[in-house]
């Protein structure tokens, strides 16, 4: 399996496996695991032994954490799933995102009703964190149009960057034992304060580890126009932050729209940044025309990569971890949409090219190089 690209992609049916060789050519796709289900977060975690995880969310009978131990040929149960202590009140809705931590078999998870989890054996069990599970600022948080969820979990040493719809941007700097809510500069549309302390709608956040101190964030804008309390306010959708995630400001100008939900940085470039701009009331590509819009300097001026992409009466959405981007040395894009089709932009998305057309609506991509 040397040098294989695997893709984990979660839908709202069950999580699906794909992979190929270092070409490219062509991808075999294996699934669906836990059918008819909804997977909202996979991870391919490829510290030591590789192993791919999935989160299957039954509305019914309750949260799971699917495990693979050989790339995705199966999937087993993991001996539990996170969940709120019995007198906490709280009770999970949905498991959003999975990291992997700092030992081999350390993962975390961001859940909704937003609250962190932590697992030192690699799922098998789960303890919450409460530094940001009970933070003073948790009972006040207002679930987005996607729910309650925190959907980023970013480690970085002693730092650990949170992103909550919505809550916002949340950062610990003692290794997650204690919180604060860190979102100058980020702004929520739809609040009368423009720049709260707390409760902005975050979309998505990444960073480099080349540039630990930059990240990049795609917040809820779409706002421009808003004529109600606090007045318009254009451009709060696409943010960097140059200082750990203490400030924040604006990058949008140049895109078409400043909504969209993912945020993803070239492998080995940290000032090249990709968005996938959407109209917000719709959700939907601008025009029916999608795009990814690429920066090549740290989101100063932008660039429009759409070659192979439908070119009119295409109205789908991408989800906030529904796009990713491979290591290789010309690294490829992948996005999945809401309609069931998985594309690939290679020569970091100079080319476009539809892998599956017609899987489950996509709700996770994740790809890496094994």
């Amino acid at each position: 399996m040397a040098d294989r690209i695997i893709l984990t992609i979660g839908t709202k049916k069950g999580v699906f496996v794909a992979d190929a060789a270092k070409p490219r050519r062509s991808f075999a796709l294996r699934g669906p695991f836990g059918p008819g289900i909804p997977v909202y977060a996979t991870l391919i975690d490829t510290r030591g032994t590789p192993r791919l995880y999935a989160s299957s969310c039954n509305p019914f009978f309750g949260m799971k954490v699917l495990r693979s131990t050989d790339m995705g040929k199966s999937f087993s149960e993991t001996k539990s799933a996170p969940a709120f202590p019995k007198d906490d009140g709280r009770a999970l809705a949905n498991i959003w995102s999975l990291e992997a931590g700092g030992d081999k078999k350390d993962l975390w998870c961001g859940v909704e009703p937003a609250s962190l989890f932590r697992s030192r054996d690699g799922g098998d069990s789960w303890d919450m964190v409460p530094g940001i599970s009970n933070h003073d600022h948790a009972r006040k948080w207002q679930p987005g149009n996607g729910g309650l969820c925190m959907h980023t979990i970013i480690r970085d040493g002693n730092r650990v960057h949170l992103g909550i719809s919505t809550g916002g941007h949340y950062l610990s700097e003692d290794g997650g034992e204690t919180f604060r809510a860190s979102n100058q500069g980020v702004g929520a549309g739809f609040a009368p304060d423009p720049y709260p302390e707390f409760g902005q709608c975050v979309h998505k956040i990444a960073r480099h580890e080349s540039a630990p101190g930059r990240l990049y964030m795609q917040n809820h804008g779409g706002w421009a126009d808003w004529t109600g309390p606090g007045g318009p306010r254009p451009d709060i959708g696409v943010l960097r932050s140059d200082d750990y995630g203490h400030s924040w400001r604006s990058i949008a100008k140049g895109l078409p729209s400043d909504f969209g939900f993912p945020i993803v940085v070239h492998p080995h470039d940290a000032d090249t940044v990709y968005v996938m701009p959407l109209e917000g009331p719709t959700r939907t590509c601008p025009g029916g025309a999608p795009a990814v819009w690429r920066s090549e300097n740290g989101g100063e001026s932008w660039s429009r990569l759409a070659r192979g992409l439908p070119r009119k009466q295409s109205y789908f959405t991408v989800l906030r971890d529904a796009m990713d981007i491979d290591r290789l040395k010309s690294p490829a894009l992948y996005f999945g949409t809401t309609t069931g089709q998985l594309w690939i932009g290679r020569d970091g998305g100079e080319q476009w090219d539809c892998l599956f057309d017609s899987l489950p609506p996509i709700h996770n991509v994740k790809v890496a190089v094994v």
